[in-house]
């Protein structure tokens, strides 16, 4: 649990660093805690519409950090940060940057 909440506040405290590096775990972790965050807030929606006036803040709030996350963690693995715009090709790009996001880090 401990990795879970570094990995999250690290990703928000460096929200607007894109030139530092973040490995796969913390990128991973980041990714597990909005996803929960996220199915709780949306389980909640059910019963208030004001958790689902969070929920859409939360979505617009994470944009930065997550684009920094990948954008370092792209950098952890060796590629340039430009690979992030692979994910706008239909179907094929999300898979391409998930395969990237999964490589291993490289020693420096």
């Amino acid at each position: 649990m401990d990795n879970l909440l570094n990995a999250y506040t690290e990703a928000w405290r460096r929200s607007f660093d894109y030139t530092g590096r973040s490995n796969r775990g913390d990128y991973w972790w980041y990714v597990l805690a909005n996803f929960l965050i996220s199915i709780i807030l949306v389980a909640l929606s059910s019963l208030s519409d004001f958790f689902g006036w969070i929920y859409s803040i939360l979505l617009v709030a994470t944009l930065i950090p997550s684009i920094s996350v990948v954008v370092r963690r792209l950098r952890d693995a060796g590629k340039h940060w430009g690979w992030f715009f692979i994910s706008l090709v239909p179907i094929i790009g999300t898979f391409w940057l998930l395969y990237l996001l999964v490589l291993p880090s490289i020693p420096g």
